[in-house]
Formats: structure tokens, C-alpha cells, sequence
């Protein structure tokens, strides 16, 4: 998934977002850091995408949040 981040579109973080594996993902972000999420979901909504990506950067950064990416990679490669 990290070699396609530059590719990744709208509607392939709608399939994400829509699956299990995303439903999984998202769960397991809020259980570690809900303020994040909230605050990352508000700054998308206002559109402030430079924030957002700081944002998301220490959400993605967990080492378990990085192996669930890397089987999400696997998976939409298959």
C-alpha cells in the first residue's frame, strides 16, 4: 500500500473505508487514539489537508497499525 500511496484514490479509500479489513482499521485507530481520529475526521471535513497529514502520520505510525497496512497492501495486490 505504500508503494501505491501516490495512486491511492477517492474511491479506493471508499472500498477501503467500506471493507473489513478498513471496518478493522478504523476500529483499532479509535481504540488507540480516539481524539486523533475525531481531530483528523474534522480537519478533512474543513478541508485542511496539510493538517490532516500530520495527523494521520502519528495514527499510522503504531507498530500494529503498520503490519494491518501491510496486509491491506497484500490483499489489494492479490
Amino acid at each position: 500500500m505504500r508503494k501505491n500511496s501516490d495512486n491511492f484514490s477517492m474511491q479506493d479509500a471508499m472500498r477501503l473505508a467500506q471493507s473489513e479489513a478498513g471496518q478493522q482499521l478504523f476500529a483499532m485507530l479509535r481504540a488507540q487514539n480516539g481524539d486523533a481520529v475525531d481531530q483528523a475526521m474534522a480537519q478533512a471535513a474543513s478541508g485542511d489537508y496539510s493538517q490532516i497529514k500530520q495527523t494521520l502520520a502519528g495514527l499510522l505510525s503504531s507498530p500494529q497499525v503498520q503490519t494491518m497496512l501491510e496486509q491491506l497492501g497484500r490483499q489489494s495486490n492479490e
